[in-house]
């Protein structure tokens, strides 16, 4: 029972982010967290560990593709209450500043204790993410070669 709970969670999570609305995300973290996206050396990769400049990270993918959106293909969860280990597979689309759709995979990572998130680790295919940003860069959008927003 407990892990549909979970999964029914995690699902209500990624619906508020395919509306824009990262806020249930935010409010979902524990008072010491970790938010990490894998790179480190692009716009959104690296590691934060407050609020606001988690707040700032999901603000800035919102500038960069606009309509993101995760269609969700399987949530494993395992461990108890105190422990638990969630890994989200996912399929995301978008349309960058330039209005070009493209598509990408991937996995969540999250460490809940509680029920508040300890640990998220977003695990994209990075090549096709860094392309992204690339095309966006060139199309004008500076913030796509923007440093990663960290700490």
């Amino acid at each position: 029972m407990y892990h549909a709970i979970i999964r029914s969670k995690i699902r209500n999570l990624f619906d508020a982010v395919n509306r824009g609305d990262a806020e249930p995300v935010l409010a979902a973290f524990a008072q010491s967290f970790e938010h990490r996206f894998l790179g480190e050396d692009h716009a959104l990769g690296g590691s934060r560990t407050s609020l606001d400049l988690t707040r700032q990270w999901y603000r800035r993918l919102y500038r960069l593709l606009p309509d993101i959106r995760f269609d969700l293909e399987r949530i494993d969860v395992s461990g108890p209450p105190w422990n638990t280990a969630v890994i989200v597979d996912w399929h995301e689309s978008n349309s960058g500043t330039d209005g070009i759709r493209t598509d990408n995979r991937g996995i969540h990572v999250i460490h809940l204790k509680w029920g508040k998130a300890t640990r998220l680790v977003i695990c994209p295919h990075t090549d096709g993410l860094v392309k992204t940003l690339d095309r966006l860069a060139a199309f004008g959008t500076a913030e796509a070669h923007a440093p990663p927003i960290v700490g």
